[in-house]
């Protein structure tokens, strides 16, 4: 096994680069600069961590009383206080955790009456981290069964050329595909122009959590100009041509699918997700146009999730690349941990619920992973907390490679996305 860490870190330089042309944060009046002792951010456990504090209004120094709270990445506060900032400037002492994880330093100020708020996340022995969560006994024979099974409904798909979605970079068709025996999905084909038999790796790329529209039909069209076909998919059967109406009539229905049938594995809501992520990968390798070696996956949150479920689950991904997954150590939060997201409420850990997330939790399909895989994931992230990405990365025993930007929250930049379509293309079997 290869493992090659790449460490980004934006201390006091990233809130100067420009966005749309604007400064970081965008059309903010208040500024906040958080900089660790240590310069990646991450500590031993038994070490310290200080942190200078600085907050600019209009980017002139604020000499304001600065309250805080240091609490458990996503858990709440045990220690709180209070400093002041003398030319815009203060420094925190954080204290330390005895156990691997991360420590979130929570800020508030009001100046001139508007209150402000910020926070920033520091690591103790983060690559120490284990999932609480255990792999069922039969999680192997569980799923390799359910492929099997699944794989007796004929495929089955509708496919049309959208003409206005078509341009100089792409093919665009809108593909209705069966995934199990009452299930659809819909995605969107987006195919080089002029694309040639036998020529093309395929790249799946599953949703974000959620109820919405596919979005990605004219973004990263650099998969397309590099050569590559992607499929962009959504999960619930909802044709993306619905207008936002149709949309936010149907959300309230489907709003809390990840808790649906839960209480039994073969019936929860993600089984036919999982499983017609499969069934995406037969229909990429039917078309005539793909090379026939490579099949990437490639998503963030729930669909970095979705990317590493399918390169567990399908012998034929060749690469696979995720951003701060999802549905990750999903149980941790039964005994007081941090969770991944949705984060469950505690009574929601029912011992029938509990059993269910142990088959669909991505840290135990982390471990059967075996193509290479790019993780990336921030450390101010609080809807999938780095503590829950690192148990991902800390489970999984294929290649691997991470970029790891500690100050992002839930995004990653485009750059960082464009780096990803780099990656893949230089390890596409020729």
């Amino acid at each position: 096994m290869t493992e090659r860490i790449v460490l980004f870190v934006f201390v006091t330089l990233l809130p100067f680069l420009s966005l749309h042309g604007e400064n970081y944060p965008y059309r903010n009046d208040f500024l906040w600069v958080t900089t660790p002792d240590h310069g990646d951010w991450l500590y031993q456990t038994g070490e310290r961590a200080k942190v200078e504090v600085q907050l600019f209004k209009y980017g002139i120094p604020c000499d304001v009383e600065v309250s805080y709270t240091i609490g458990g990445d996503m858990l709440p506060a045990d220690k709180t206080g209070k400093v002041m900032l003398r030319h815009g400037r203060g420094t925190i002492d954080m204290g330390t955790s005895r156990t691997p994880g991360f420590r979130d330093l929570r800020l508030t100020a009001q100046v001139d009456g508007v209150v402000s708020q910020h926070h920033v996340k520091v690591g103790f022995s983060p690559e120490k981290i284990v999932p609480f969560t255990k792999e069922p006994k039969d999680f192997s024979d569980y799923w390799s069964r359910a492929v099997e099974e699944n794989h007796k409904t004929p495929m089955n798909y509708t496919r049309e050329r959208v003409e206005e979605l078509c341009d100089a970079d792409q093919d665009t068709y809108l593909v209705k595909l069966k995934v199990d025996r009452r299930h659809w999905l819909y995605a969107y084909l987006l195919m080089p122009k002029n694309a040639r038999q036998g020529a093309h790796p395929v790249v799946l790329t599953p949703p974000g959590a959620g109820v919405k529209t596919i979005k990605e039909v004219h973004t990263r069209t650099y998969y397309q100009q590099e050569g590559m076909i992607r499929l962009v998919t959504e999960i619930h059967g909802l044709r993306p041509t619905l207008d936002e109406k149709d949309f936010d009539d149907v959300r309230s229905a489907f709003s809390e699918y990840l808790e649906m049938g839960i209480d039994n594995p073969d019936h929860y809501y993600m089984r036919h997700v999982y499983l017609g992520l499969v069934r995406c990968i037969d229909f990429l390798c039917s078309l005539p146009e793909w090379d026939g070696r490579n099949v990437a996956v490639v998503g963030g949150s729930q669909g970095g999730a979705l990317a590493i479920v399918t390169a567990a689950l399908d012998p034929r991904v060749t690469l696979c690349v995720a951003n701060h997954p999802a549905l990750s150590d999903m149980a941790a939060g039964s005994t007081g941990g941090t969770s991944g997201y949705p984060h469950f409420k505690e009574e929601f850990y029912t011992e029938a619920n509990m059993r269910t997330m142990a088959y669909y939790d991505v840290v135990n399909f982390a471990r059967h992973v075996t193509c290479p895989t790019f993780l990336t994931w921030g450390f101010n992230d609080d809807t999938c907390p780095p503590t829950t990405s690192y148990a991902v990365w800390n489970t999984l025993a294929c290649e691997k490679e991470s970029l790891v930007t500690p100050v992002n929250e839930h995004w990653t930049s485009d750059t960082t996305n464009r780096l990803q379509m780099e990656w893949i293309k230089k390890r596409l079997k020729p």
